[in-house]
């Protein structure tokens, strides 16, 4: 049976996720053979709108939008596939801040000797919460901001980083860390990561039957044991 390569590039929080369901679309529906590739969402989405030719695109719903406003997208083809929220981590062996509350969070910030997120859309957002509660000022000189595509779990590891804060799905397993918990959810960050067609795929049926299937119900569990729920 011959197989038709479906290729897709995704920010790295989807990354770990994505590998199981390409296996568990690959089950389903052998004639497909999916590469995956991926990397900062910046760059991501980057290279889509250059036009590199990819077959779906995986990023925040953001970026997505704007690749379909762009014509980068098949208009019509957004799929919501998870809702990501963002996790705080400590290094491993280190003491464990108090982060179950705004008050808590906020007071564990100011204390912290490092701080790090990334470049993505939940950094963004952080940054606003800082700006919000007024502390952006006496902060400023303790961020370090992780590069595109450098988990900040890994910085937080290295010990450059004393409390972290990424995609609950890219810190867990990563060794090193400890992750205290979700943000509070007064606070929380929550991330929709969708799916969509590429304006270059000659197989955008393929493509459309895929986010189909990694939408379905059937997934939800493993979207959980990811860190994330089914949008």
């Amino acid at each position: 049976m011959s197989t038709t390569t479906l290729r897709v590039i995704s920010s790295m929080a989807t990354k770990p996720l994505l590998a199981d369901l390409v296996q568990m679309f690959k089950a389903h529906a052998p004639q497909y053979e999916v590469l995956v590739e991926s990397v900062g969402g910046v760059d991501a989405a980057k290279r889509v709108q250059a036009g590199e030719a990819f077959d779906c695109v995986v990023l925040a719903s953001n970026a997505i939008d704007k690749l379909l406003a762009d014509g980068k997208l098949v208009t019509g083809s957004r799929v919501d596939l998870v809702h990501s929220g963002v996790a705080v981590a400590v290094p491993a062996g280190a003491e464990q801040p108090d982060i179950s509350t705004e008050a808590a969070l906020k007071a564990a910030i100011l204390a912290a000797r490092t701080l790090g997120y990334s470049t993505g859309p939940s950094g963004v957002q952080l940054a606003q919460q800082f700006d919000n509660w007024g502390i952006t000022e006496q902060i400023k000189d303790r961020i370090v901001q992780a590069q595109p595509g450098v988990p900040v779990g890994a910085l937080i590891a290295q010990g450059q980083v004393a409390l972290g804060f990424q995609q609950l799905s890219e810190m867990m397993g990563v060794p090193g860390i400890t992750v205290l918990g979700p943000l509070p959810d007064a606070v929380q960050i929550t991330t929709t990561f969708s799916g969509g067609v590429a304006s270059t795929s000659s197989h955008a049926d393929a493509v459309r039957a895929m986010l189909a299937f990694w939408a379905s119900a059937a997934m939800a569990e493993t979207k959980v044991r990811h860190g994330m729920v089914a949008a």
